[in-house]
């Protein structure tokens, strides 16, 4: 079976924009909520604020349950329809959202929105192994992962006007106008790229004959514990984000500006990676990023083990090695999907469905332990990034002898 052709120049270029607002939907979807956490606390949970911050880690939960059923169904019934129907269950879910009473009702619809937005995650994926391989889909992926990381320099001010303007729940309504567009400009404008005589029958003994294949690979394995100790880290951190802002420096009502800053910084992170991981490769942009982080999170975290500095100096050195966790998820994450699927062309949406379900579940373990543990202080954050970050760098080193 002859694979389809990659598109032209300009195909190439309105697909990556079309692969950006899908990713640009879920990025919004995480980081629109950060100014609501406190007000969401105090509403629905006001004797134990930390657990507001479970909304963003069951999002990511969800999204990762989602994606072990989605890429199945892609390769069963085609990119266009499923990603379709996620998107479909992902609106629903945030109307849900919008009318919840307690916070076991906005989890549980947090959960499904999550569950729905698993399907651009992965479709759009799949999308581009099924027009690109190696470094050319690392290249795009890593533009796609630009925007990812782009889009969270708007979401916090967006979601703080939003709270102004209408409260919190009215976050919720934009989530569903993001839904509407997406669904419009793929639904309209996107060919299908896996035709059916490249599908595979959703029958349980070919699921897990994939399966096994997939699972069977080392370089699967490892690069998927790899992007799962990466996403945990910069989960870990985005969790507690606000918080820290607020009870660890003071500086609640500045936290959209300094965060934005952050986003657009690390955001070029993607685009220096897109323009050096043809020369330097994969690899070794992953490997180098790792060590980078494992040395500054170790010197930050000893800094302020031992109280030093104070005041605005400590604000400056939480910032900068707050800015350097987003940083290294541009050079990593793009270059770590393609290294996981490089030789799973033929079973590609089964394998991006188990690759990112199983690395997006460890990131939400690991997120959601580090929230829960905040004590005022960037210090939980940071043992986080020192303990995945090693992990990561002893992981690549193994995957460096495959």
């Amino acid at each position: 079976m002859t694979p389809p052709a990659p598109p032209t120049s300009r195909g190439t270029a309105v697909f990556t924009a079309r692969l950006a607002m899908l990713f640009a939907t879920i990025a919004f979807s995480i980081d629109a909520m950060l100014p609501a956490l406190p007000t969401i606390a105090a509403d629905l949970t006001p004797d134990a604020p930390n657990r507001a911050q479970l909304i963003l880690s069951i999002f990511v939960l969800g999204m990762g349950l989602g994606t072990l059923l989605v890429g199945p169904l892609s390769d069963a019934w085609g990119r266009k329809p499923v990603l379709i129907g996620g998107l479909v269950i992902y609106l629903i879910a945030a109307l849900v959202a919008h009318q919840a009473t307690s916070l076991e009702m906005l989890l549980a619809a947090r959960m499904a929105q999550g569950f729905g937005a698993a399907s651009p995650r992965v479709v759009s994926l799949a999308l581009v192994r099924d027009l690109f391989s190696g470094r050319d889909m690392a290249r795009i992926m890593s533009i796609v992962m630009m925007v990812f990381m782009i889009v969270p320099a708007l979401a916090p001010l967006v979601g703080q006007g939003i709270i102004h303007l209408a409260g919190w729940r009215a976050i919720f309504l934009a989530y569903v106008a993001f839904a509407l567009i997406a669904l419009v400009w793929f639904g309209l404008g996107q060919p299908e790229t896996h035709p059916p005589e490249r599908r595979r029958p959703l029958r349980p003994a070919l699921l897990a004959e994939g399966l096994r294949e997939v699972l069977a690979a080392p370089e699967v394995r490892l690069y998927t514990i790899i992007t799962g100790l990466g996403f945990g880290q910069m989960l870990g951190l985005l969790s507690s984000i606000q918080q820290i802002f607020d009870q660890g420096f003071g500086r609640a009502e500045e936290f959209p500006l300094w965060f934005a800053l952050i986003a657009a910084i690390a955001g070029t992170g993607s685009f220096l990676n897109s323009r050096l991981v043809g020369r330097v490769g994969m690899r070794r942009m992953a490997m180098l990023a790792y060590i980078g982080q494992v040395v500054l999170s170790v010197v930050m975290l000893g800094v302020f083990l031992l109280g030093h500095p104070t005041g605005n100096l400590a604000f400056a050195a939480f910032y900068v090695w707050a800015t350097s966790i987003f940083f290294i998820a541009g050079l990593t994450f793009g270059n770590l999907n393609a290294l996981a699927m490089q030789k799973m062309g033929h079973l590609a949406g089964l394998a991006t469905s188990v690759i990112s379900s199983l690395s997006t579940v460890l990131s939400a373990a690991i997120a959601a332990v580090t929230g829960l543990m905040f004590n005022g202080t960037p210090v939980p954050a940071m043992l986080t990034a020192v303990a995945c970050s090693t992990l990561a760098t002893l992981l690549m080193r193994r995957a460096a002898r495959l």
